[in-house]
């Protein structure tokens, strides 16, 4: 496997302590060294800070899984177990969320780069402590979490297409290939109820995507079909749609903002989606429906999918899908999709999103197609 490129502390060196013998060490002799490292370059950032602007550590992954961050194991196993992944490194969240979701730190680059990893979650001045966890906050400066952390885009006068894959962090084997296959422009959606959220999220920045956060919401069957417990219900009160939602938001950091896991009737009562946009805009956060909200607003950043292309999950249909998620664009200047993370989707996606711009395109993040209304 190869190695994947992630954050690194650059760490000064003590008079009294020997990091060295240990730093040689490829392996940093596995127990007593790793503890010693890891225990040594958390101390040293804490008191000194990052150095030179590096935010961050390289371990060797064998010694370092011990000491990751909250989410950061769950997130690297897979249904085989770690062994294929001993020979890599990992970079890890220097300042990760602390157990219970207290935020340890934020990230001290501004705002990411285009072309390369985004910007390390969460970032300072964007978070604040809630009841259950960080919460996303517009800065002092105006700035909203919605910019701070999509992907940069720059247009260049192509008809943009764009795609968002969603119901990624429950299946470790499928969110690993979506992270680590497609490119970096499609944005991934996670489900709040996955396991080491935080980590799928961390790592699908590290890649270059753009990250939102699925928000359950109560479909016309429920409960037969039950999105979860903290469901956002159609005839909820303002006041515990706003206390589930938080719950939500405070499950990570690193998302620009949400979509919606199913949802059907709550988003057709005017008071329900009214308490959430609400919240959401009043937290900078943008919101993106597969088109189960086209003709909602609120006053934040919104956009609608126009089709779901793996409604039927054959081949040769979400071929036609997105051949017609091109046309879209090519008529409107601008076009987005919705997908699924079936095997099918993931193979068919990463080929056509290959040669998007051989056939005249710009495959753009989700985020360059909101807009206010």
């Amino acid at each position: 496997m190869a190695a994947i490129a992630l954050p690194q502390f650059r760490v000064p060196k003590l008079p009294s302590l020997n990091l060295g013998g240990v730093l040689k060490s490829p392996i940093l002799r596995l127990g007593g060294a790793a503890a010693v490292f890891a225990g040594a370059a958390i101390a040293l950032v804490n008191l000194a800070g990052p150095v030179g602007g590096a935010d961050h550590l390289y371990l060797p992954l064998e010694a370092s899984l011990r000491h990751a961050p909250p989410g950061w194991r769950e997130a690297l196993r897979t249904s085989h177990g770690p062994a294929h992944l001993l020979a890599g490194f990992i970079r890890l969240s220097e300042r990760p969320l602390a157990p219970g979701g207290t935020p340890g730190g934020a990230s001290r680059a501004p705002l990411a780069f285009a072309g390369g990893p985004l910007a390390q979650a969460p970032i300072a001045g964007f978070f604040a402590p809630g009841p259950a966890g960080p919460l996303p906050i517009i800065a002092q400066d105006g700035r909203t979490p919605a910019q701070a952390y999509a992907r940069p885009f720059h247009a260049n006068g192509r008809p943009k297409v764009a795609l968002v894959l969603g119901g990624l962090g429950l299946d470790e084997r499928r969110t690993r290939e979506a992270i680590e296959t497609l490119r970096p422009e499609i944005t991934l959606s996670f489900s709040v109820y996955a396991k080491g959220l935080q980590g799928w999220i961390d790592m699908a920045r590290a890649h270059g995507h753009e990250v939102l956060l699925e928000a359950p919401m109560e479909p016309v069957d429920y409960p037969d079909n039950d999105p979860g417990a903290s469901t956002l219900m159609a005839d909820g009160q303002p006041p515990e749609t706003v206390k589930r939602l938080e719950w939500i938001l405070s499950r990570a950091t690193g998302y620009f903002g949400l979509t919606h896991y199913m949802g059907s009737r709550f988003l057709a009562v005017d008071g329900a989606y009214n308490a959430f946009a609400n919240s959401v805009r009043g937290r900078g956060l943008a919101f993106i429906d597969d088109g189960s909200a086209a003709r909602r607003g609120g006053g934040l950043p919104r956009a609608t999918a126009e089709r779901v292309i793996d409604d039927n999950p054959a081949g040769a249909s979400i071929d036609a899908q997105l051949n017609a998620l091109e046309s879209s664009a090519l008529q409107r200047g601008q076009a987005l999709g919705s997908a699924f993370a079936y095997p099918v989707t993931l193979e068919k996606v990463a080929s056509w999103a290959s040669g998007v711009e051989q056939r005249g395109y710009q495959l753009a993040p989700a985020s360059a197609l909101t807009h206010k209304r």
